[in-house]
């Protein structure tokens, strides 16, 4: 089965996965015609290398995987997946190497090595099975994969076959996995119920705007996560250029996260009331479309210009966050493919996140370290407040000048989103080029740092 372990077997072939400095002394401890044959096929520990070495009648006695060195490593993620990716099929079972903390992460890109999007054109995984080590939590780093899967298919889909009601449809599935009590509020009763903001972002497109609710648990701290669908951005009246708009399907990035770590949450049963809200739209070019100069009145109240409508995304987490807001959270966070500036500012492959909270931002740092899925804290800046308070209404979506676009954009959700502790990331969710168990594409961000954060961030 994708994304789990191989059961127990004495069929396994050993692998010995062996750092580039320790080569010569595991070596001197093999017989001379180990030695040998790992010296004359150039074996030198160096990552992504691997070996198959020969025992009798001409079977495999045991695999080697080189490891390199920690400084390379560092250079990467997942390096032990560089080498399954070059050994014959089959089973394979940890005999030496990989102590530590990186075990359960190089566990994890193993059965990440799994992943491939087949939806429109089937491919055929190669079938590297590794047994689980007695020492990993298995269940964990399985919930953990078949999560981070999932987001990479959400994200991966299309706009054809994940608009608004597709992606409300995975909610609701996943949520139904669960047990979890699932509801949406779609198109014009958005204006009923008011979530003004959501409906005027979505309401061009031909799919109706929707927000998307589920909730799980009964006990423990209360928990809300708040993920940008944005199925698609034209960019609005404000349209964006054909080369800005080729990976827009990747809008819903947030919610797609959101949606990833709600399932390691539920399935591995951390004690929280976790609650999940989605606005989901397309933000798309019609008559009926909002407009620039545009005054939008927010669920809390808080009058809106709108001086770019490809500023769209703060405007359907707004109403989605006073909603979350409303219950007073213990923890209330936000996942957003919120802001150009924050890839200018961090790259790709860094989750740039905002709290007013130390304690929390120190917890997180050290949960992100621990499994090798990089955060980065960026500021409220208090002195930019300024910037988002356009004077004709409460609040500006797109202030001019282009400076700090990351943390404007955070300051003008932090309006949103009460006085409880709040956490918003601003992430790409996207793999530029393909990497060890990272294959070009959707990818999850961030959501292995929080799920091993969280349980402590919201019981302080």
């Amino acid at each position: 089965m994708p994304y789990q372990f191989a059961p127990p077997t004495d069929a396994a072939l050993p692998l010995h996965v062996i750092e580039a400095a320790a080569l010569d002394a595991w070596l001197d401890g093999q017989a001379p015609e180990v030695a040998a044959w790992v010296r004359l096929n150039g074996f030198a520990g160096k990552i992504g290398q691997a070996l198959l070495v020969p025992g009798a009648g001409g079977l495999a006695a045991m695999a080697l995987a080189g490891y390199g060195s920690a400084r390379e490593r560092a250079r990467g993620h997942f390096a032990l997946a560089a080498a399954v990716a070059k050994l014959p099929e089959g089973t394979y079972a940890l005999a030496s190497g990989l102590e530590g903390p990186e075990r359960e992460t190089e566990c994890l890109g193993w059965l990440l090595c799994d992943y491939a999007f087949d939806r429109y054109r089937k491919k055929h995984p190669r079938a590297v099975r590794l047994v689980a080590p007695e020492d990993v939590d298995a269940a964990r780093i399985e919930a953990i994969a078949a999560a981070e899967a999932m987001v990479r298919d959400l994200v991966n889909t299309p706009t054809s076959d994940m608009g608004p009601d597709r992606l409300e449809a995975a909610a609701a599935e996943l949520a139904q996995a669960h047990g979890a009590r699932f509801s949406s509020v779609v198109g014009d009763d958005l204006l009923e119920q008011n979530f003004p903001m959501i409906h005027a972002v979505g309401r061009a497109s031909t799919t109706a705007p929707r927000l998307i609710e589920f909730r799980w648990g009964e006990s423990g701290p209360k928990l809300t996560l708040v993920g940008k669908g944005v199925c698609f951005d034209t960019g609005g009246l404000d349209l964006k250029p054909a080369a800005s708009m080729k990976l827009m399907k990747k809008d819903m990035g947030g919610a797609a996260n959101v949606l990833g770590l709600a399932a390691m949450i539920m399935t591995l049963k951390l004690p929280v009331q976790l609650r999940v809200l989605i606005p989901a739209v397309e933000n798309s070019v019609a008559g009926n479309a909002f407009r620039p100069g545009d005054i939008l009145t927010s669920r809390k109240g808080l009058t809106v210009e709108i001086n770019n409508t490809d500023a769209e995304g703060r405007l359907v987490l707004a109403d989605a966050l006073a909603l979350g807001a409303e219950e007073a959270p213990d923890l209330m966070i936000s996942m957003a493919t919120l802001t150009g500036a924050a890839r200018v500012a961090v790259g790709p492959d860094i989750a740039p996140f905002y709290t007013d909270d130390d304690d929390a931002a120190a917890r997180l740092a050290e949960a992100a370290k621990a499994v090798d899925d990089p955060v980065w804290r960026m500021p409220f800046h208090a002195p930019y407040e300024k910037k988002i308070e356009p004077g004709i209404a409460d609040l500006d979506n797109a202030p001019e000048g282009g400076f700090a676009g990351s943390i404007t954009a955070a300051l003008f959700l932090r309006r949103f989103a009460g006085d409880g502790r709040y956490m918003h990331f601003d992430i790409y969710a996207w793999q530029p080029s393909s990497e060890p168990a990272q294959p070009k594409g959707g990818s999850g961000q961030a959501i292995r740092a929080l799920l091993q954060a969280i349980p402590g961030i919201a019981a302080s």
